[in-house]
């Protein structure tokens, strides 16, 4: 019986995980549950799932939910309670679903109390990579990845010698505009950017998924996942999502992790890792499979993928600024006061605005982040 946390508990992957538990009661156990403000869907995990501490971030939702629940867990309010959550003395693995830069600090105290993590939250690795991955070593832990193309990578090597790896082959659907021009991409609404092709996902990450800075930072995080340098990893457009990505080796070998698009693929095997358990999920069928289909990115019209890798190969804090302005844009994008290209605009103008720091503390990298945060609302409000 693993006893688990969940950071982010009511978000796509939160919800996907604990369908996972309910699936196998029998192998895991809630010990803790964290939300921002759903008090309502949190209030309904706890009744299912009985954690002894649930946690909501914002505080006017955890005094309502405090005020009318009744019940053996406890409840606890803002960044106090989070931290609380990811270092919960009997969680053996934490599930970082958390989104955006506001995962670091819990997913560090975790790692820093001997938490195993089930890593959903790629901006903990975009922004302090090297500062995560060393801590972790220190710890002993393990940093065993959510996202489905690097559970895929993490697959492809089991059993090999990394030292040998030519390239990380990450595949990416194209979201749903790919194919598109810039003129065409000029008038697009929040509902056209949410309506992804193959995966159901939160608003944030199905934005970013439309710009393909989802991606970048999926290249970002597999520098530090992996050990590998930035031309050692190519991204690869593949529409129907069954290949979850590769990986090529120095003898022309390529190794592919396919499945089905559910999540709960690969956050079943990062909870149970090294191990496989049955699935209740829908397997993959061959027999009613489309043609698979592989092609270049297109960097020039989607230019978060270009700035990532940019920002990547810059390195020191400036992932950080980029990661910054990127979720700036996006909250101004969903509500409605800056256009989709408009994006690219407030991430490319807070880099080039940007002082790399090299080798940052964490303390720099928060700074950084605030500086970054307030330079791309300066951006979009004028």
């Amino acid at each position: 019986m693993k006893k688990i946390a969940i950071l982010g508990s009511t978000g796509s992957i939160g919800t996907q995980t604990l369908a996972v538990v309910a699936a196998n009661r029998d192998k895991f156990q809630v010990m803790t549950l964290a939300a921002n403000t759903n008090d309502q869907l949190l209030e309904q995990q706890i009744k299912e799932f009985e954690p002894e501490l649930a946690v909501l971030v914002d505080l006017e939702a955890a005094k309502r939910l405090q005020k009318r629940f009744v019940g053996k867990t406890k409840i606890l309010a803002g960044q106090e309670g989070l931290l609380e959550a990811a270092t919960y003395e009997v969680v053996e693995t934490v599930v970082t679903s958390m989104v955006g830069f506001a995962g670091l600090e819990p997913t560090i105290a975790a790692i820093e109390a001997g938490k195993d993590i089930a890593l959903a939250n790629k901006e903990t690795l975009v922004v302090a990579g090297e500062l995560v991955m060393k801590l972790a070593k220190e710890k002993g832990v393990s940093i065993l990845p959510v996202d489905s193309e690097h559970c895929a990578i993490f697959q492809c090597l089991q059993g090999e010698d990394r030292r040998q790896v030519h390239k990380i082959l990450l595949t990416a659907s194209g979201g749903p505009f790919r194919g598109k021009t810039r003129k065409e991409l000029a008038a697009v609404s929040i509902k056209d950017c949410l309506n992804h092709p193959t995966w159901s996902m939160g608003k944030k990450i199905s934005i970013d998924s439309a710009s393909l800075v989802n991606k970048g930072l999926e290249v970002i995080e597999a520098k530090w996942l992996y050990g590998v340098d930035y031309n050692q990893i190519k991204v690869v457009v593949h529409p129907q999502s069954i290949v979850h990505s590769m990986v090529e080796y120095i003898d022309g070998t390529v190794m592919a992790q396919l499945g089905s698009t559910d999540m709960r693929l690969p956050i079943q095997y990062a909870l149970t890792y090294p191990q496989r358990i049955d699935a209740t999920f829908p397997k993959l069928d061959f027999w009613n499979c489309k043609d698979l289909t592989f092609s270049k990115p297109d960097m020039d019209t989607f230019l978060g993928l270009k700035m990532a890798y940019e920002a990547g190969r810059i390195g020191g804090t400036m992932p950080c600024a980029f990661n910054a302005a990127n979720e700036i844009a996006v909250d101004a994008f969903l509500k409605e006061s800056i256009s989709f290209l408009q994006i690219y605009d407030i991430i490319e103008k807070t880099m080039t605005a940007h002082h790399v720091k090299m080798n940052p503390t964490l303390q720099d990298l928060y700074e950084n982040d605030s500086w970054a945060r307030s330079y791309a609302a300066d951006l979009f409000s004028k």
